[in-house]
């Protein structure tokens, strides 16, 4: 997909974050947007905003309340969508959520609730959009993580959630290609999000100590890294010169990784315990 325009978006998690601030630029680029999320005040304020971005009389822009993890209203939703708005030409999927805990401290209801909008969220949208795209092609994108290919301390729910997307968009894309749908995956890294606030409240310092190296990311860049990936056809988009060289380096050189992350881990479990 290298021309926007006159295309249908759909934004799954786009009232805030990375999916607000892609649809802002699509919609620069001449889009017809449509933004899902689950808080309506929200979408509306969303809405508001990209309204000011319109580049011609007939682009049209509209939102609709959903809950990723409800099947049921997703396939209702979407049908609506699809009948009013019409089918996606591109699907792109940001609705997700991380609360890390040590393992221990994760409750069986937190993982189920985790995989319930990161992954299932994920497959129910692709679920509706495909038998519409089959008909003319288009482009998915599901979004995982740099914890998507690299487990981290104190977020095992969120990586088994988000190494799942992974191995979900490599297979999907086996299976659609013969029929012109192509699939990207987004792995972002600490990105400045509402989102990452609320990541904040919860994190363990050991958590805080892997991360803190790497430099956090705003939402316009991630957004602009990932519209050049769609329209370069790129499988993985990871944005950021440091979530690159983690991915190399994890492909390459697995043990050093675990070593890096070992020694952060130790370095501040040795610091409580004075």
């Amino acid at each position: 997909m290298k021309d926007f325009k006159d295309k249908n978006v759909y934004i799954v998690g786009g009232s805030s974050g990375i999916g607000f601030s892609t649809a802002k630029l699509l919609f620069r680029k001449g889009s017809h947007i449509i933004l899902f999320a689950r808080n309506t005040e929200r979408l509306q304020k969303a809405v508001n905003e990209i309204e000011g971005l319109r580049i011609f009389d007939d682009q049209k822009l509209s939102w609709m309340a959903m809950d990723v993890a409800n099947r049921e209203e997703v396939k209702s939703i979407f049908k609506n969508s699809i009948n009013d708005f019409g089918s996606p030409d591109l699907l792109i999927n940001c609705a997700g959520r991380a609360i890390p805990y040590r393992f221990e401290d994760i409750t069986y209801e937190q993982l189920n609730e985790t995989m319930k909008i990161n992954l299932y969220g994920t497959w129910n949208t692709v679920e509706q959009a495909v038998p519409f795209m089959k008909e003319k092609g288009g482009h998915i994108v599901n979004v995982s993580s740099i914890a998507g290919f690299i487990g981290v301390y104190g977020l095992t729910d969120y990586c088994a959630s988000k190494f799942a997307v992974i191995g979900f968009s490599e297979a999907l894309r086996s299976e659609l290609k013969p029929f012109g749908i192509s699939i990207s995956v987004l792995c972002p890294p600490d990105t400045d999000t509402p989102g990452f606030e609320v990541e904040n409240r919860t994190k363990p310092e050991e958590t805080k100590a892997i991360s803190s190296s790497a430099k956090l990311l705003q939402p316009d860049r991630v957004a602009k890294t990932l519209i050049k990936g769609i329209q370069k056809g790129k499988f993985l988009i990871i944005p950021g010169f440091n979530g690159k060289l983690s991915y190399y380096v994890k492909r390459l050189f697995p043990s050093l990784v675990t070593a890096i992350m070992d020694w952060d881990i130790r370095r501040v479990q040795l610091k409580g315990s004075r």
